[in-house]
């Protein structure tokens, strides 16, 4: 399940001083329809921060959310800050059942 994002991490974002890049994730977020997306998450990993969109998530497998597991721990590693404007519920489940709620950060999911 999905939890709520510390006030403090929206901020460390904001301090960065740099433009975030938003990224948005297709509905059908399943690696092997995937290549566009791992092109902008590897776009992506230099920002000082991003902002990942997964509130139109209808299907996930666990090789897309290996991916965004990865960037998230690269992105971070870099020293930039990774932030979620939303998160579906078919997101925050799938990630639950993987034990990679946590490792991503999702937000609360919001109810359909």
């Amino acid at each position: 399940m999905c939890r709520e994002h510390a006030m403090g991490r929206k901020q460390n974002a904001a301090d960065k001083g740099g433009q975030a890049i938003q990224v948005a994730l297709p509905a059908d977020c399943r690696l092997a329809a995937q290549g566009a997306l791992r092109a902008e998450l590897l776009g992506a990993l230099d920002a000082p921060a991003t902002v990942l969109d997964g509130r139109e998530v209808a299907r996930v497998d666990t090789a897309a959310l290996q991916l965004l597991t990865l960037f998230r721990r690269e992105a971070l590693a870099r020293g930039g800050a990774v932030s979620w404007l939303g998160a579906s519920g078919t997101l925050c489940e799938a990630a639950g059942v993987l034990g990679l709620a946590h490792a991503l950060d999702l937000p609360a999911s919001v109810p359909a």
